[in-house]
Parts: C-alpha cells; sequence; structure tokens
C-alpha cells in the first residue's frame, strides 16, 4: 500500500476515526464531514 502521509486529514465524528483527502472531494474538501455513507446515514442514530 502506498501512503502518502502530505494528505490533509480529518476526523469522523461518528466512528472517531481519521480519514485522509481523496481525489473525488477535491473540490468539496471544506464540506466533508464523515468518513463513509454509512457514517453520514448514522448521524442521527449516535446522537
Amino acid at each position: 500500500m502506498h501512503k502518502k502521509p502530505y494528505l490533509p486529514t480529518k476526523t469522523c465524528p461518528v466512528c472517531q476515526k481519521p480519514f485522509a483527502w481523496r481525489k473525488k472531494w477535491q473540490r468539496g474538501w471544506e464540506t466533508v464531514i464523515y468518513c463513509s455513507e454509512r457514517c453520514r446515514r448514522q448521524k442521527t442514530k449516535s446522537t
């Protein structure tokens, strides 16, 4: 696996795991909150 330590990371508020920047998020990285669709769907269940 190729590691890229220079990519920005965020922490998912649902699972508390860090996730890194992906090319598909390049235009909206500021608006990305959750690491996956699964966490996005569970956002209301966790609170």
